[in-house]
């Protein structure tokens, strides 16, 4: 049997309670990873149900059909794998021939599996080659970017995906250092990275690279440009009464996610001294979730990657 201890899915308990798998039909898991959630969500479900999981990671599939095969062989029949991206949902899902979904379960987060594989360079703390491929099959890789972009263009990525603060000096740092040789691993960035930063910003509590690998992996990935549309892709697939819950981990994602769901929620684009609503733009989503949902005391003690996590969820009107 495979170690599965990489993988601990983020908020179980809490996404099984707004997903509902005991009354959805039809259950689209748009970042299987290991199959955590997946392989819960399916013990759940009725029989005759279908689960569908999506993942860029064609390693993560592997280990989720056989995690499946392993926990649930009675199940096997009602789980398929797709390799791709949940951007493209609507048009993997034609290949299936699924029109509409009753459940569907974003979990947006990196995992464990791809961060403590030292090869994939996803990590500060292991020594790579820059790469933080989700999909290994795309051409794209962090050391593309860090040597390949200009440095305007890196302070913006930094900043922007990152909330890195000493943006300037790093872009302006690794432009200098790039002159004279190409930056190929993890330790020489972190480096120029505690380089471009004062002493007192040294001893903050986090790691100094942690902001701007989190945005060359943003970057590499592709991971915010399109998420707009493609939650509201999402949400068009569900069926009347289908349910839909996103966990995000960092201020960027979540902002993008709640800003979506308000806008889903109240569409309307009268003023408001306006007397009636003219535009005719109807409420597609109920935010069921006023507050975002975060990890308990004791999840957090078992899987610390959890704090940062935020759970929200809408039913399709």
């Amino acid at each position: 049997m495979s170690d599965r201890s990489y993988h601990i899915p983020i908020m179980l308990d809490e996404v099984m309670n707004v997903i509902q798998p005991d009354l959805r039909r039809t259950i689209l898991d748009c970042t299987l990873g290991g199959g955590g959630h997946s392989s819960q969500m399916l013990r759940l479900m009725p029989e005759g149900g279908r689960l569908i999981g999506i993942d860029r990671d064609t390693d993560a599939i592997a280990e989720a059909e056989d995690r499946i095969k392993e926990e649930l062989p009675d199940r096997v029949e009602c789980f398929t794998a797709i390799h791709g991206n949940f951007f493209n949902a609507k048009e993997l899902l034609k290949g299936q021939d699924v029109e509409s979904v009753d459940a569907v379960l974003c979990d947006l987060g990196v995992s464990s599996r791809q961060f403590d594989n030292g090869e994939r360079g996803f990590s500060h703390r292991t020594e790579a080659r820059l790469d933080m491929r989700m999909d290994r099959s795309e051409t794209l890789t962090a050391y593309d970017i860090v040597n390949g972009y200009t440095e305007s263009e890196l302070r913006r990525i930094f900043y922007e995906y990152g909330e890195e603060k000493f943006s300037p000096s790093i872009a302006r740092n690794i432009a200098k250092c790039r002159a004279e040789k190409p930056i190929e691993t993890t330790t020489e960035l972190v480096e120029i990275i505690k380089q471009s930063m004062p002493a007192k910003a040294l001893k903050e509590k986090g790691h100094p690279a942690s902001r701007v690998f989190q945005a060359l992996r943003i970057e590499t990935n592709g991971e915010i440009k399109g998420l707009s549309e493609a939650i509201k892709s999402l949400v068009d697939l569900l069926s009347p009464g289908g349910v839909m819950a996103v966990i995000t981990f960092h201020s960027i994602e979540d902002r993008i996610v709640k800003n979506i769901f308000k806008e889903l929620q109240n569409p309307c684009t009268c003023p408001p001294s306006a007397p009636i609503c003219v535009c005719g733009k109807k409420p597609v989503v109920d935010i069921i979730l006023k507050k975002p949902l975060t990890a308990g005391d004791e999840e957090l003690e078992r899987n610390p990657r959890a704090r940062s996590a935020k759970l929200r969820a809408v039913k399709k009107i």
